[in-house]
């Protein structure tokens, strides 16, 4: 469900500069007339166009564990954490600095292990694969 939520806030935030894109192309060059029913016709053809695409890549939930091991974790995991440490330089051994510490090796736990986890969830589904199914 945490997924699923995720999926859903992170596709608006990714999404708003292509709907801006498109909404600029279609007013600029092809006179389209900049409103609510753009927003609406254009917006919801993105998002069935992507919905589409998600639906007929094969294992979407495997590459999306896949590829957000590799950019999830260390943006928000240890990256935070490293540049916290070199802005602030806390005093070694204190709270602050274990803390982080402790993140950062989590964090590269998590990005090591969370795309071994998909690839292997990928090679479970390939085996029963049928298109469309």
């Amino acid at each position: 469900m945490m997924v699923v939520i995720h999926v859903i806030g992170s596709y608006q935030i990714f999404a708003m500069p292509v709907f801006d894109m498109m909404e600029t192309i279609l007013v600029k060059k092809l006179r389209f007339p900049p409103g609510l029913a753009l927003r609406l016709i254009a917006r919801t053809t993105y998002v069935a166009f992507t919905t589409f695409v998600a639906i007929t890549i094969p294992f979407f939930g495997g590459l999306l564990g896949f590829f957000g091991g590799f950019a999830f974790a260390p943006t928000t995991y240890f990256l935070p954490c490293i540049m916290w440490l070199a802005i602030y330089k806390p005093k070694r051994f204190s709270l602050s600095w274990f803390t982080n510490w402790v993140c950062i090796v989590l964090g590269v736990i998590l990005m090591i292990l969370s795309p071994i986890g998909a690839l292997r969830q990928i090679i479970l589904s390939a085996k029963t694969y049928q298109f469309y199914s």
